[in-house]
């Protein structure tokens, strides 16, 4: 064993968060979906011979938490099977995926002949076929009718790409894009290997074995430092999730019970409703994934985001939950579980964390539009990041951040820019400003929601829907307010008002219908009574509060 060198140790550290930075940075300039290349829903990471997390760039982290378990499963799926120069593809949901349309790449990492590390991508693709062009059926009752299923599947062999494998895959895929997209992602993993076989080449192989277990175990010291901050017990709390895309009125519940236990923390999910019989069901994977995501939002962020972190975690998912589907349930709303899941988490920690916790955000309620641009004579799709959310909810000190756009509690999904909103789809962008009075109010305000308005510029257009933010808005925290519902609302060119459910499938929307979609603001910490007087000004200045709200909701007066 070589001696452990504490700046090399160091060095260790930030060279695999610089590779996978470097990763992230090849995708998003390779990519051409806006999915990827604009709002960067994807990840990457680099992970050790056996499938350990080394680090991740987490431009949504709900993604990049589910790579560690599929790479562990690949690892015994092919066992004695894995040779330099092959390259796999996954997304199956029940072989430790989270979400159909986010597809991964893998790469194995060989140094002297022997298997050393992985660089994975996972990225949501635009279209990953099964019923619904795009990949989000709110129709769907089992997997077959929401996509094609990627079990562990070596696409390249020994360097040699397999044409039959391949076009298999695409075969059954709409969008000629998501191939080039997917080879975007295959030459980031290459990048990946690169880099890392330029370190262990530095400093040696012994000494990268030596010093990737030291990181685990300091990285976990740092997570066991933490729990310990939070007093030994047993808390409970809940979310809630509405409408299952089929029946009507239909509500599920989420309850968690978190158990402290000097160093180890356990999240129970036994008493959480059923799974449903529509696609408003997530995977263990992806739930299990939003439970870190959230707790991490507690706990000191220079902790190393590598196995040693997860380690002291416990989480305990039964299948047959909402959270955990059996097969063949449909998923695909399954990373849009976290906002309820966090919800649940917040709720239960904040009587003994109350200045690590934040008031409530606001939840999702998102489109995705499809069809034919007649100008450039090609398919579009496109998910209106815009939208989709509001503001984070506020906490100790700091008031929420206006517009959070897709980060669902889960991490940071850019938003679309406007002029390549309109480049990449044949819509036009009319309004999108923060909405005024939509923060919920408190000593510290939820961030501000939005109200955003574009014009349809395709005939026969699908819009699918998909989220719960018309049914409950953001809550506040130890006397704060709540923030407001989201709406969506299209007027067609003669007039008629559509309003689609929460989860809806609308096809043959007509060119020059006008979308209409608000997001509510995040909720409030503390009494409102106790704002800073001198900030309410500035905000009635500024547009943030009008005067009414400020008399109604702070007690203000002008003067």
């Amino acid at each position: 064993m070589s001696k452990i060198d504490p700046i090399l140790l160091s060095v260790y550290a930030r060279a695999f968060k610089s590779i996978a930075d470097e990763m992230s940075i090849s995708v998003q300039q390779s990519t051409r979906s806006p999915i990827l290349c604009e709002a960067k829903d994807f990840v990457t990471g680099l992970y050790d011979g056996e499938g350990n997390m080394l680090e991740q760039m987490e431009n949504l982290p709900i993604l990049a938490f589910s790579l560690a378990p599929v790479c562990k499963y690949i690892i015994d799926y092919y066992d004695g099977n894995i040779n330099e120069g092959d390259v796999f593809f996954h997304n199956d949901v029940f072989s430790m995926g989270n979400q159909n349309n986010d597809v991964a790449v893998y790469k194995p990492i060989f140094f002297d002949g022997q298997l050393v590390a992985w660089s994975a991508v996972k990225g949501h693709q635009a279209d990953i076929g099964g019923n619904v062009a795009g990949g989000y059926n709110p129709n769907a009752t089992e997997v077959w009718q929401e996509a094609l299923r990627i079990p562990p599947i070596k696409v390249v062999e020994g360097g040699k790409l397999r044409k039959d494998i391949w076009n298999l895959i695409f075969a059954n895929i709409r969008f000629d894009i998501v191939q080039h997209d997917m080879k975007a992602q295959m030459g980031a993993c290459v990048i990946g290997e690169r880099r890392m076989l330029d370190l262990i080449g530095k400093y040696g192989l012994e000494s990268y074995q030596d010093h990737k277990q030291a990181l685990f175990e300091a990285t976990k010291k740092m997570m066991q430092a933490e729990i310990r901050k939070v007093p030994n017990g047993t808390y409970t709390g809940e979310g809630k999730v509405f409408y299952d895309g089929r029946h009507k009125g239909s509500e599920f519940t989420i309850r968690v019970k978190i158990t402290v236990e000097d160093e180890k923390i356990t999240f129970d999910y036994e008493d959480t409703d059923a799974q449903t019989d529509g696609f408003v069901n997530g995977t263990y994977t992806s739930s299990a994934s939003a439970t870190i995501l959230t707790f991490l939002q507690m706990v000191n962020p220079d902790i190393p985001h590598n196995q040693g972190m997860v380690e002291p975690i416990e989480i305990l998912i039964p299948e047959g939950k909402i959270l955990n589907a059996s097969y063949p349930k449909a998923t695909t709303f399954g990373n849009h579980l976290c906002p309820p899941n966090a919800d649940a988490i917040i709720r239960a920690l904040s009587p003994v964390m109350p200045n690590k916790v934040t008031a409530g955000w606001n939840n999702l309620l998102c489109s995705l539009s499809t069809g034919k641009d007649a100008e450039k004579d090609d398919t579009y799709v496109d998910i209106f990041f815009m939208g989709m959310k509001g503001g984070s909810g506020a906490m100790d000190g700091t008031d929420g951040y206006d517009h959070i756009g897709m980060i669902d509690a889960s991490g940071g999904v850019l938003d679309q820019d406007y002029e390549m909103f309109e480049q990449q789809t044949p819509h036009t962008l009319i309004k999108h400003e923060y909405d005024m009075d939509s923060a919920g109010a408190g000593r510290w305000r939820g961030g501000l929601g939005t109200e955003t308005i574009y014009e349809i510029g395709s005939d026969d257009t699908q819009i699918v829907t998909f989220g719960d933010g018309d049914f409950e808005g953001s809550f506040g925290l130890f006397g704060g307010k709540g923030g407001g519902l989201n709406l969506i609302k299209m007027t067609y060119p003669d007039g008629t008002e559509v309003i689609p459910n929460n989860k809806d499938l609308i096809t043959g929307v007509p060119k020059g219908t006008v979308y209409f979609q608000t997001a509510g603001g995040g909720g409030g910490y503390g009494r409102p009574g106790e704002r800073d007087r001198e900030a309410l000004a500035r905000e009635i200045r500024d547009g943030i509060i009008s005067k009414e709200k400020a008399a109604e909701l702070y007690d203000y007066a002008e003067g």
